[in-house]
């Protein structure tokens, strides 16, 4: 995004949808049930402070219909694109072919590189969830 363009819905959406297809990408094809849990749960928040409201509140009674489906990756990934196609179509956009999202939207190469720092700041944040639980002031 150059200095010059403004964020917009249309620029939002787009940075958002790369984000989100690529979070769909990288999760666990076996997750756990705390990571089918989190992964839930993040959706549901998201969409709560989404910060585009008319957005946030298309999104939020989407994903009431569509729950997000995060049993295994590849099911995660083909939610995200049935829940993009339905954005798609209230916003008069063409519908993209859900058998070819993994050509469209893979993993982020650079990222799993840094597996090993991914995986160490998963247990620090899984401890700082911990605190967050006990109440503890931070």
């Amino acid at each position: 995004m150059g200095a010059e363009e403004e964020v917009g819905p249309e620029t939002l959406g787009r940075s958002t949808w790369t984000f989100l297809h690529t979070l769909a990408a990288a999760y666990p094809l076996r997750p756990s049930k705390e990571e089918q849990h989190r992964v839930q749960r993040f959706m549901k928040d998201f969409a709560q402070i989404y910060p585009c409201a008319p957005c946030a509140e298309s999104f939020q009674e989407i994903i009431k219909q569509d729950p997000p489906d995060g049993r295994s990756g590849p099911a995660f990934a083909q939610w995200m694109c049935r829940v993009h196609n339905e954005v798609n179509k209230e916003i008069g956009k063409d519908l993209f072919d859900c058998s070819k999202v993994g050509e469209k939207w893979g993993v982020c190469e650079q990222c799993t590189a840094h597996r090993d720092k991914l995986d160490d700041f998963k247990q620090t944040f899984k401890g700082f969830q911990s605190v967050q639980k006990m109440n503890v002031p931070r």
